[in-house]
């Protein structure tokens, strides 16, 4: 079995490949955790597969989308090779690998952790550092990508901070926007979805018709993406 990458449109989807004695290729989205798996006949071209895959990837998508909604309760994470972990809404599996300096590496699916102390305790420090470090990265500029829309409402341009919280995913205090890190498991679209929601609070402080209706005019969707934002766990 091989591990590859696809793109479609600016989703990355990979998926694992496997030949089998058939006459078509088959294309399995697993409901425990997602995961993509590729069977295709003995001899089959790469390329040939790669077109057929990328063929079916709006399904793939959708079949994932589905599925998450019934992923079983997450158990406590053991910080073991195997384990599913998330970044922005993609499962990728763990693998823990002793190296001599610390550093995270996502891709093809896998979440690679080269980690010079090969411990739980040490691989979850070193993972929860590079979940902050995206989320430094990634928040704010989905934050400048959706504050145009909420500008001409006389929004100021809000400063951001980044927490773990324990039952909410996003605040606002004056002039300040909170976020859950735990967002930078989910896809970008709920990410935004938190964003237009404490940016309206900051022309309407409480859950007024007001607030609901300049909610509903920079994001007509947004009861659609609390729904499915709402799915996922914090873990």
């Amino acid at each position: 079995m091989s591990t590859h990458t696809l793109q479609y449109g600016t989703t990355e989807i990979a998926y694992e490949l496997r030949y089998a004695p058939r006459k078509t290729l088959g294309i399995t989205v697993h409901p425990e955790d997602l995961r993509v798996t590729v069977s295709a006949p003995e001899g089959a071209a790469m390329e040939d597969i790669a077109a057929k895959v990328h063929k079916r990837a709006a399904w793939i998508l959708a079949q994932q989308r589905d599925l998450a909604r019934y992923l079983p309760h997450l158990p406590p994470r053991q910080y073991l090779s195997g384990e599913t972990h998330r970044y922005l809404g993609k499962p990728y599996r763990l693998k823990v690998i002793e190296s001599a300096r610390d550093v995270v590496k996502p891709t093809r699916g896998w979440l690679r952790v080269y980690v010079r102390e090969k411990n739980p305790a040490c691989v979850q420090r070193l993972l929860d550092a590079w979940y902050r470090a995206r989320a430094e990265h990634i928040f704010p500029e989905r934050l400048a990508a959706c504050y145009p829309k909420v500008e001409h409402v006389g929004v100021p341009y809000p400063e951001l901070s980044i927490r773990v919280l324990k039952s909410r995913w996003g605040s606002c205090k004056g002039n300040t926007i909170t976020l859950n890190l735990k967002l930078i498991q989910v896809p970008p679209a709920y990410i935004d979805y938190v964003l237009f929601h404490e940016l309206c609070h900051l022309a309407e402080p409480n859950h007024t018709a007001r607030f609901y209706e300049l909610l509903s005019r920079v994001l007509p969707d947004w009861e659609a993406r609390r729904e499915k934002l709402n799915l996922f766990e914090f873990v």
